[in-house]
Order: C-alpha cells, then sequence, then structure tokens
C-alpha cells in the first residue's frame, strides 16, 4: 500500500527541484537519504523533509517496515507564479516572475 506526503507552494521554481527529484526516484529510503545529504541543491532540503514525512506517515499509520521502504513515485507540480515589476530606464518596467511548486513524494514497501 502506497504512502505519500505533499508539500505545497514551495518558493523555488520546479525545474530546480526536479533535477533532485530525479536523483532519488525509485531508490530505497536509506539510499535517498544519503544522496539527499551530499546534494548541494537548494530543493534537496524540500526533498529530504517531504521524504522523511512520508516515511513517518508509513511508519506510523499504515505499520510498514521502515527497512523495506522505497520511493515509487517523486513528481513536482508548479504552483501559481508571483508577479513583481523591477524599474527600468526611460519609464520602462521589466517583469519578475517568481516561480513556486508543489512536491509530492510517494513510498511503498518492496515485496
Amino acid at each position: 500500500m502506497a504512502v505519500k506526503a505533499v508539500t505545497k507552494h514551495i518558493r523555488i521554481a520546479p525545474r530546480k527541484i526536479r533535477i533532485v527529484a530525479d536523483l532519488v526516484r525509485g531508490k530505497n529510503v536509506g539510499e535517498a537519504f544519503a544522496i539527499l545529504k551530499f546534494t548541494p541543491k537548494v530543493g534537496s532540503r524540500v526533498v529530504e523533509k517531504t521524504l522523511r514525512s512520508a516515511v513517518a506517515n508509513a511508519e506510523h499509520n499504515n505499520d510498514m517496515d521502515v527497512a523495506k521502504l522505497f520511493i515509487s513515485e517523486i513528481f513536482v507540480d508548479q504552483d501559481s507564479t508571483m508577479k513583481r515589476i523591477h524599474p527600468r530606464s526611460r519609464g520602462q518596467a521589466f517583469k519578475i516572475l517568481k516561480h513556486s511548486s508543489h512536491l509530492t513524494v510517494v513510498v511503498d514497501e518492496k515485496a
């Protein structure tokens, strides 16, 4: 039985988090934590926190064995974009788009 954890409204662009999510997709939970610990990307902290939540949900709510867990699904969706304006010369204004994202981690037990 799959157990998931969702983190919403992360103020990091989805493209940056997807790089980290691709590193741990399909890995065992212990191996994924080791990869995330030594990954120097800003999204690794968020992915690790969400993965810890999914593992805690599986252990506490469904009595699953943590040693058998692996990441069956991990995906990043785009959230709303904040639009800001940066003033430029001669009365012009340039848009600044601040992207945010949603992260979903699904863990399951190996048979």
